[in-house]
């Protein structure tokens, strides 16, 4: 179905820890609108779109956000990497350290675990296209957040990139709707 390549799509090379940042990236790594929300919700609903196309599009979307958990996951690793404890703390992070140690793990900045409750599938494709669209979009605005957050060129990078990307799938998707919508797809 797909090759796995052992390089991140958008290379990542963070050289100052931010642990504040790394909070506050969590919502792109286990949120309401993460990577990890949008590749499970295309990845469950390509199954009941009705032609090869929308199957093909949910597909290829759905597994480049896993790349995008990835890319998420690496960044959050090169913000915290060598915390001590005491930084930690200062962070905010004392919870999800009290859990998981330095492991990263889905969850929000608030320290909400990721849920599946976060997405929905409904058996109508326009319909499913049409939550699609508002997660790429809500995922777009959240990426202006967070490069709003910080002047690191190592982290604005990635995030430009991953912003990129959410406006291209919208788009992708809006196609699709239109086409489905013409067609009169329920």
């Amino acid at each position: 179905m797909w090759k796995y390549v052992k390089t991140l799509e958008y290379p990542v090379n963070i050289k100052k820890k931010d642990l504040k940042l790394a909070k506050y990236m969590l919502s792109q790594y286990g949120g309401a609108n993460s990577e990890l929300a949008a590749a499970l919700r295309y990845l469950n609903q390509r199954f009941t779109m009705p032609d090869d196309k929308g199957k093909a599009l949910l597909t290829d979307i759905g597994t480049e956000e896993l790349a995008h958990v990835e890319i998420i996951s690496t960044i959050l690793y090169q913000l915290m990497k060598d915390a001590t404890v005491e930084e930690i703390k200062q962070a905010g992070l004392a919870g999800h350290y009290a859990e998981h140690g330095k492991d990263i793990y889905p969850t929000d900045p608030n320290g909400t675990p990721f849920t599946v409750s976060y997405f929905s599938s409904v058996g109508d494709p326009v319909a499913n296209l049409s939550e699609d669209m508002a997660a790429e979009e809500k995922a777009r605005a959240v990426y202006e957040n967070l490069i709003n957050l910080t002047d690191d060129p190592d982290v604005l990078g990635p995030l430009l990139f991953l912003r990129q990307r959410e406006i291209v799938h919208f788009t992708r998707f809006k196609e699709l709707y239109d086409e489905y919508k013409k067609k009169g797809y329920k």
